[in-house]
């Protein structure tokens, strides 16, 4: 576990809601796991990360406030997202990006579209990225264009 109780917190209530959110008779006996997720973590908290969404392990997120991620991104293992990110797709109906492992994700961000963000990599703060980014490199700006390889 991380030293950020605040990521550890989120963490321990998105992996209970979302083992019931699996089956509908998961769902059914987990109604008040889900519903005390939904009002504390999503309402309260203001991280507006469904319980239904594919997280790898050691995710963290460092003040979680005015985080939005979609409910189909794909996030690998090892990512650390910072306050006032958002994540998702670029049209009502359109994909939504997979984010690879060891990422680092910072403040304000934008990430948008299908799109594929490569292991080992950096988005700065600020940063508006709407198309792939490579592996180990270092992306900034609006839009993100690389600024460094790793």
């Amino acid at each position: 576990m991380s030293k950020n109780s605040k990521s550890n917190y989120f963490n321990i209530w998105f992996n209970l809601s979302s083992f019931f959110s699996k089956r509908l008779f998961f769902r059914l006996i987990g109604f008040p796991i889900r519903f005390l997720y939904k009002i504390h973590i999503q309402w309260v908290l203001g991280i507006d990360i469904p319980d239904t969404i594919k997280i790898g392990k050691n995710f963290v997120l460092f003040h979680g406030q005015g985080v939005v991620i979609n409910s189909s991104t794909i996030i690998g293992d090892n990512v650390t997202i910072r306050q006032n990110t958002t994540i998702g797709n670029a049209r009502h109906d359109g994909g939504s990006p997979v984010i690879g492992n060891n990422v680092e994700i910072g403040a304000n961000c934008v990430i948008i579209g299908e799109i594929s963000i490569g292991n080992n990599s950096i988005i700065a703060a600020g940063s508006v990225v709407v198309k792939d980014v490579p592996e180990n490199v270092v992306v900034a700006g609006n839009p993100a264009k690389v600024i460094k390889v790793l």
